[in-house]
């Protein structure tokens, strides 16, 4: 019994001592596997406090702006902002020979004297240079500007007594289109600052000459001849609307506030350089000797309004322009026979591209004055224009015009003489004129590149006085004899005032390179 007791007890000593053991084992592996998990969590504390560090620090530097790049494309534009800008311009310079046609005129009995006959120039032309942008508003609506300078290529850059503005200076910055407004695809856009009349850009897809000294402008636009062209116009302080494409149609419409305090139209519009529609002689309104009074054209407020359609082959438009309380009193020998009076003009377009490759443009343009005096209104003419393109080649055009002036209901006493220095009388004349043009044009491979030929004859009647180039041609042939300038004759010269009925004409080859 005692053996007994005493083999038990040793066996249960035994199992005792056995899961002890067992118990310590567990222990010792738990504790090793929680030393490795605090371990982990430890290292994994450390690199979350490695990214949040970096976070903080790339938290105090400036991100750079997105989307700065070049697009790629043709044009030269950037990304930036989230907007975009392109750099864009136009060269276009010739070398032309032209003549007056006042070789064999006299004056008082005398020839007139200066060079008369052909001269060879080297003209700029219009050509310009430019910075446009767009930044997105919303889905639809964009922040839209432009601004854009003449460049004078081959010219000093500065007022030029080719122009009829002459005191502005047609190659400062913001010369040309420059504006600032907001641009929607569904309802259009309104801008603000200066541009081409809605009336001047409806027809000027019609005009393969542009730009040459056979620029339809000569005539088209043209209400009194000369170096002028009234209803072509590049209106200042303007606000203007531009719909968008309605089953092929489209609305402009512009606004040109007058500025201008005078009861007459007689002072600068505020805020700007020069007599309205130009004209003026030398200076700045109010400056000591130098002229105060704008009364060769100038006017107030202008509207112009243009509806065109364009759909396949066929393009037509139909536009409207008036200027109110235009200033002609300097067109006066009498006083107030010609004197302040509104002046509108409205005009029909078409173009047709036939499948032969050919295509036809015609213009129908009427021009009237509210006039005083109807024998001495010059102001009031219908002019046409047909141009014909024939394409020979997706490269080289063969491009031929004619603008015809039908006389006017009269002129103004004494404004020009004719070829033998008679002076003009009131009334009804022969005062009508002819614009020939023939032209050759070449586009290289990238459509960048061009060369052009032109010859352009303008026959002025007995008593017309227009003038090549008045469309925008660097050197225009004006009706001055060579020693002639405005205000005054040169030293020994012989001139006059300026004439009627020459015939002027003009060859031009030139280059013209787009970016």
């Amino acid at each position: 019994m005692t053996f007994q007791k005493t083999s038990l007890a040793i066996a249960c000593a035994l199992a005792l001592a056995a899961m002890g053991s067992a118990h310590a084992d567990e222990l010792s592996d738990m504790k090793a596997k929680l030393d490795a998990l605090q371990k982990e969590i430890q290292e994994l504390k450390e690199q979350m406090g490695s990214v949040q560090k970096k976070q903080e620090q790339a938290a105090t530097q400036v991100a750079p702006s997105p989307g700065n790049s070049i697009k790629p494309g043709n044009d030269l534009t950037f990304r930036v902002g989230g907007g975009e800008v392109t750099i864009y311009g136009h060269a276009d310079v010739s070398l032309d020979y032209q003549t007056n046609g006042m070789g064999d005129f006299h004056t008082g009995g005398q020839k007139v004297t200066g060079r008369n006959g052909w001269l060879p120039d080297v003209s700029s032309n219009l050509s310009y240079f430019g910075i446009r942008g767009e930044r997105a508003i919303n889905n639809d609506l964009k922040g839209v500007f432009q601004f854009e300078t003449e460049v004078a290529y081959a010219a000093t850059p500065g007022a030029s007594d080719q122009a009829t503005d002459t005191t502005a200076q047609k190659f400062s910055l913001g010369s040309r289109n420059s504006f600032v407004g907001m641009q929607s695809a569904a309802y259009g856009a309104i801008k603000l600052g200066k541009t081409d009349t809605p009336y001047k850009t409806s027809t000027a897809r019609l005009d393969p000459f542009a730009n040459t000294p056979g620029d339809y402008n000569a005539i088209m636009g043209n209400s009194g001849g000369d170096n002028r062209t009234e209803f072509d116009l590049r209106l200042p302080h303007s606000i203007w609307y531009e719909s968008p494409k309605l089953n092929g149609f489209n609305l402009g419409f512009l606004v040109s506030p007058g500025q201008n305090r005078s009861s007459n139209s007689g002072l600068y519009a505020q805020g700007e350089p020069d007599c309205a529609g130009g004209n003026s002689t030398a200076g700045l309104n109010g400056n000591a000797g130098q002229p105060t009074s704008c009364t060769d054209g100038s006017f107030t407020s202008a509207y112009s309004v243009a509806v065109t359609y364009a759909d396949g082959p066929l393009y037509a438009t139909v536009a409207y322009e008036v200027h109110s309380d235009v200033n002609r009193t300097g067109d006066e020998t009498v006083p107030g026979t010609i004197g302040i009076r509104d002046e509108s003009a409205y005009k029909l377009g078409v173009q047709y591209a036939f499948p032969t490759k050919t295509t036809v443009n015609f213009e129908l343009e009427r021009l009237k004055r509210d006039a005083i005096t109807s024998a001495l209104d010059e102001r009031t003419p219908t002019a046409t224009w047909l141009a014909v393109t024939q394409s020979l080649t997706k490269d080289d055009d063969v491009n031929v015009g004619w603008a015809h002036a039908f006389k006017t209901p009269g002129q103004p006493d004494q404004g020009v003489q004719d070829n033998n220095g008679v002076m003009a009388t009131p009334g009804s004349s022969e005062n009508g004129a002819n614009l020939l043009d023939i032209g050759y044009k070449h586009r290289f491979l990238d459509k960048r590149t061009t060369t052009y030929l032109t010859y352009s004859r303008l026959i002025n009647q007995h008593w017309a006085h227009y003038s090549l180039g008045a469309g925008g041609h660097g050197l225009p042939t004006r009706n001055y004899v060579g020693d002639k300038f405005v205000g005054g004759c040169q030293g020994g010269g012989v001139c006059g005032p300026p004439f009627a009925g020459n015939t002027a004409q003009a060859l031009s080859v030139g280059v013209t390179y787009d970016f």
